[in-house]
């Protein structure tokens, strides 16, 4: 499996990817540049960092903001602030998605990248809900095959915990590590999960996206990116094998730039799995 560049962005932090199948097109943001992407064009520039996306079931993209959730409409560009959170003024929201039943659970965290100051909450429209307290640097989340287990990423902590899913109320229990990342890869940061059960994490300052199996543990798979931070991944395309990878220069010295100088670009991988879909909003 060869990574490909489809786009030499240069995102300062690209991340978020998510494949809106009714329309096979896939979102994703450059968060500190305040820009969403559809495919390799800008669709819009936010007024605020904007940490994470998800399409809605009407059209729309449902878009984490630094502290709120809002609605925005991809033809004009309007933004419509549905719900907010209380954060401490040096965070924002990061990783964001929509769980099997259509609520957007996203992360916040202290953009200093100390304290642990960020939390993890969900929203399904009306209410929204805080799950976890005490969060450094909110990252991947990804669900398994039967909805009964959902997978969570803070980065610092160097593991994939698992939890209960109720899908019915959006609660979550019993948390236990089922992945540790040794520091030789990099930093987890990005993950999206297959039909198979396995977890694809994009690996921070490990210029790869890994594949996991959270049965076991195991290291299953290395896929080289040129590209030193990468950041995150989701499947998409027609037949749901395409891996799409997004990354960043943001923290990068000039050496590494020089090494990795497609950083900040947008790649793909022709997978041999079927990954899971992203889900809606609604």
């Amino acid at each position: 499996m060869q990574a490909q560049l489809i786009l030499d962005a240069k995102a300062t932090l690209g991340e978020g990817p998510a494949w809106d199948s009714k329309t096979q097109t896939l979102y994703w943001l450059d968060i500190l540049e305040k820009r969403i992407y559809a495919g390799t064009r800008i669709l819009a520039e936010l007024d605020d960092f904007v940490g994470c996306l998800a399409p809605r079931k009407n059209g729309n993209l449902l878009v984490g903001k630094r502290f709120s959730f809002a609605d925005l409409e991809p033809a004009t560009g309007q933004v419509t602030v549905l719900a907010s959170v209380s954060e401490p003024h040096e965070n924002r929201f990061n990783d964001g998605k929509c769980d099997p039943a259509g609520r957007f659970l996203a992360g916040s965290m202290d953009m200093n990248e100390k304290d642990p100051t960020g939390a993890l909450y969900s929203f399904d429209g009306n209410e929204v809900t805080r799950l976890l307290d005490g969060i450094r640097i909110s990252n991947g989340l990804a669900w398994s095959v039967d909805h009964k287990t959902f997978y969570y990423i803070d980065t610092p902590t160097r593991e994939v915990k698992a939890f209960d899913y109720d899908i019915a109320s959006g609660q979550i229990a019993n948390p236990h590590a089922v992945i540790h990342v040794p520091e030789s890869i990099g930093w987890p940061d990005g993950m999206t999960s297959d039909t198979e059960g396995n977890l694809w994490i994009a690996m921070w300052g490990g210029a790869q996206v890994t594949k996991w199996n959270p049965g076991t543990g195991n290291l299953l798979e290395q896929i080289p990116v040129p590209a030193l931070q990468t950041s995150s991944c989701v499947f998409g395309g027609k037949d749901m094998n395409e891996l799409y990878i997004t990354s960043a220069r943001k923290g990068m010295s000039e050496v590494d730039l020089k090494k990795y100088p497609l950083s900040g670009g947008l790649f793909k991988v022709i997978t041999n799995v079927q990954g899971m879909q992203t889900f809606e909003f609604g």
